[in-house]
């Protein structure tokens, strides 16, 4: 190995260093493995595909906003002319542009490493892809960059807005019994549940009950609370919530139909566990940042019985 080549692999590993720094407390780091097991979600790919298969027109222009392994990217090139890829983290831009390349796409994709929060194409996109999604809207920027991408972007290009992949996201929440005993140790702590698989360790109280809907295409709220009463429907123990994440990809306005895809549930232990009977009332209330940490909605919740 060259002294240059040292030079370059010590001055990736500082700008990687750089972001985690800057950016790990709000979930902008994710490490390269944790992207592959993205690629390994069928729901989330096949979702992904069915809507810009659908969305992307034949010779389009598209903007993909935090690329990671560029595969959302190389989806859109099947039929988009040309596609600016952005990925602000030195690992992954390196990574995505083999893989690229690799897929035969190269040509079609240009990956600009860049801040998504800063970036704007040099000319005006038909779709925008941005999968900043985590549970909850928490930890990632899914809406800060978006709502920063299209003040910018009406500046430049006017108010024509491209199409928005997804389209919109649901957000709600749920009373459960959570089984935090793990061989007779108690860890009532935040657990993740495959909303395909619900785990029998977390029993439905009651309805879960919508408390944001985001449309990407109007202006998103950054705070998001909920402050309403929930209505109990089985006997149990209520010690927790779940919080429920429904991604709509895309929408078909003449049948009517949606692409959909579910981000993990959150399962959040409330303060105090109550005693519930069917047919009581709880008084739920939180409030919390889009993009903020997990903790931060923990500590807001309060729940009482009315």
């Amino acid at each position: 190995m060259t002294q240059e080549t040292d030079s370059s692999t010590a001055t990736q590993e500082i700008q990687n260093q750089s972001i985690i720094e800057a950016d790990n407390l709000l979930g902008q780091y994710i490490p390269l493995h944790y992207h592959f097991q993205m690629l390994e979600d069928e729901g989330r790919m096949a979702g992904f595909k069915a809507a810009i298969d659908y969305l992307v027109p034949d010779g389009g222009r598209v903007l993909d906003m935090g690329a990671g392994t560029g595969v959302l990217s190389f989806l859109a090139a099947q039929k988009a002319a040309k596609v600016y890829s952005v990925e602000r983290q030195p690992e992954m831009v390196q990574c995505a542009r083999t893989l690229l390349e690799e897929n035969g796409c190269g040509d079609t994709v240009e990956l600009i490493q860049a801040d998504a929060r800063d970036y704007l194409p040099p000319e005006p996109v038909d779709v925008v892809v941005c999968e900043m999604l985590h549970s909850a809207l928490l930890r990632e920027k899914q809406v800060e960059v978006i709502q920063s991408f299209k003040g910018r972007y009406r500046e430049k290009f006017g108010d024509k807005m491209p199409i928005f992949i997804p389209d919109t996201t649901i957000l709600g929440v749920e009373p459960v019994y959570a089984n935090f005993s793990y061989q007779g140790y108690q860890a009532p702590i935040s657990f993740f549940e495959d909303p395909g698989a619900l785990s029998e360790r977390y029993l439905s109280l009651g309805e879960a009950k919508p408390y944001c809907i985001l449309e990407y295409q109007e202006e998103a709220p950054t705070t998001l609370n909920f402050d309403e009463s929930i209505s109990i429907h089985t006997n149990g123990r209520f010690n927790a919530l779940r919080f429920i994440t429904k991604n709509l990809l895309s929408v078909n306005l003449n049948s009517g139909k949606t692409v959909d895809w579910m981000n993990l549930n959150l399962i959040l232990p409330i303060k105090k566990s109550l005693d519930a009977e069917a047919g009581n009332q709880f008084h739920v209330s939180f409030s919390y940042q889009a993009g903020g940490e997990i903790q931060a909605l923990k500590n807001s919740i309060e729940v009482i019985k009315a």
